[in-house]
């Protein structure tokens, strides 16, 4: 393959979003380059990283904006049930209400319930700006009622943004439909581009009406992905790629899975742990393959990251999942409720909402950057460390530790406060009472931390945390949290300067898988 040019585009010669992508493809996934060669683009990207035509795309889809996933909602409606493929990591059968992972729902729809339900959520929840549409089988294993959905609802709200996952296998093919009913952001998973790898992943897909096993099947899919790949970005598509780590099998191979996509013009690359408990049923979980720990999958996205920047914010949704990212309000939503409501759509009322959010937006911003400048000078560029956000959203530190369901990870250096990630957890407040088990979980999950941020903890939790070397702190409930979070290290580095304290590496912590998004 020839190489690619890695010069600077000129965006502003762009006359058409279609200009703007193609440019966007030709210069490996990005519109504009940041320091050090690097692009500024993907998830932490803001509205002065990008030209003004994607920015619009991406400002308030919280998949593709890791700023925009503290604001705004999705919904996922379970649309498509066939797949054409099967995955070691997946199994379609298992259903849990409270349980968060891609393939479950509890209730699959037809494209005119689903098209009613996306207008009943969107008049209770007016922050949603996306439908998506991910299972749970394969989108486009089920065309018919995948774009069946499209049409009705931007029919009925146009605003809504339309978004669609898939395995790629049959993505080259709906193409044209795809850009013909303006579905503007497409996630493929690709979880390799060596068929001698896809064969550990992938037992068979089903292809011209007959099922195809290992190799040749593997040869077949990555073909399709990556011809797919380059036919959404040639048509100004935004495309985001999903990998699942696999530790021993495609751990080490998705770097260069990053390369091959980041060159066809993927936008954002999102790199998630393995799920493989035993009780889901999966293959990997029933032969004992293991996830990645919290330290590993960070330094995989870290490596990667030199090449394309990493989508850190995803929450391995469920297929009919309702809400902010890392909150699930479906169970609001079944069929029955929805059916019998009388749903008025008042899209000024929408529009006037996300202006306020807007607002609440920019002041987040202007904190985290006024509080960013007197990190100037300060020294110790070496120094880095985690600490533990629980937040129900709006960029805020706003979430009692009890009733934290996940926190949220925040890398502090001299460069400021980067969001890395999330860790789910068990509740640890349940019927009012603290569980001790829980929070034995709760702490390895965090245990790479030196502090978790809450608006408010209890005296038995806190004298555990701080047992385990993790600093509990409540001083900054319901601020902002990047400006908070500057604040801290900028005290951690005057004690560390001081000698006050000795600068030490935390250990790792686990992905908790399985555990519950409702108590």
């Amino acid at each position: 393959m020839e190489s690619l040019s890695t010069e600077t585009i000129d965006v502003g010669q762009a006359q058409s979003i279609d200009d703007v992508m193609q440019k966007v493809a030709e210069h490996k996934g990005c519109g504009t380059s940041g320091g050090s060669g690097k692009a500024s683009c993907g998830s932490g990207a803001g509205e002065n990283d990008l030209p003004q035509e994607i920015w619009d795309k991406v400002k308030n889809h919280p998949c593709y904006s890791e700023e925009a996933h503290h604001h705004y909602a999705r919904m996922h409606v379970a649309v498509a049930p066939a797949c054409n493929i099967q995955c070691n990591y997946c199994n379609r059968k298992y259903d849990c209400a409270n349980e968060s992972r891609p393939g479950v729902v509890s209730e699959k729809l037809t494209p005119e319930q689903a098209s009613k339900k996306v207008l009943a959520v969107a008049s209770t929840i007016p922050q949603m700006t996306v439908l998506g549409i991910a299972g749970p089988g394969d989108p486009l294993a089920n065309p018919e009622k995948t774009f069946k959905t499209f049409e009705l609802i931007s029919q009925t709200a146009p605003d809504i943004k339309l978004c669609l996952s898939t395995n790629g296998l049959a993505l080259p093919e709906h193409v044209d439909t795809i850009a013909k009913y303006n579905v503007d952001h497409v996630t493929i998973t690709i979880n390799m581009v060596d068929p001698d790898i896809g064969a550990q992943i992938y037992p068979w897909i089903f292809w011209n009406r007959k099922r195809i096993f290992g190799r040749e099947a593997a040869e077949i899919l990555t073909q399709h992905q990556m011809r797919g790949l380059e036919m959404l970005t040639e048509r100004g598509i935004l495309c985001k790629v999903n990998s699942v780590m696999i530790p021993g099998i495609n751990d080490k191979h998705l770097v260069e899975v990053n390369k091959a996509v980041k060159s066809r013009g993927a936008f954002l690359h999102n790199i998630m742990p393995l799920i493989s408990s035993p009780e889901h049923g999966t293959v990997f979980g029933l032969n004992g393959q293991r996830g990645p720990t919290a330290q590993e999958l960070k330094a995989l996205q870290d490596s990667c990251e030199g090449e394309m920047n990493m989508m850190r914010h995803c929450r391995q949704c469920r297929a009919d999942a309702v809400g902010l990212l890392g909150e699930d309000r479906s169970a609001e939503f079944t069929t029955d409720k929805i059916m019998a409501m009388e749903v008025t759509y008042d899209l000024e009322s929408r529009q006037a909402y996300q202006a306020q959010v807007e607002i609440e937006r920019q002041k987040v911003a202007a904190a985290k950057n006024a509080e960013l400048n007197t990190l100037a000078g300060e020294g110790n560029e070496d120094i880095k460390i985690l600490i533990a956000v629980a937040t129900k959203g709006s960029g805020r530190v706003n979430e009692h530790f009890g009733h934290a369901k996940e926190f949220q990870i925040y890398e502090l250096s001299t460069k400021g406060a980067k969001f890395i990630g999330h860790r789910r957890v068990d509740l640890y407040c349940q019927g009012g009472y603290g569980e001790e088990d829980s929070l034995e979980t709760i702490i390895r999950a965090i245990n790479d931390c030196t502090a978790v941020f809450v608006a408010k903890i209890g005296g038995c939790p806190k004298n555990d945390l701080l047992k385990a070397g993790i600093d509990p702190v409540d001083e900054f409930a319901f601020e902002f949290i990047e400006q908070s979070a500057i604040t801290y290290f900028k005290r951690y580095l005057d004690k560390v300067n001081s000698g006050e304290m000795e600068h030490k590496e935390r250990g790792d912590a686990t992905i908790r898988q399985g555990a519950y998004i409702t108590a």
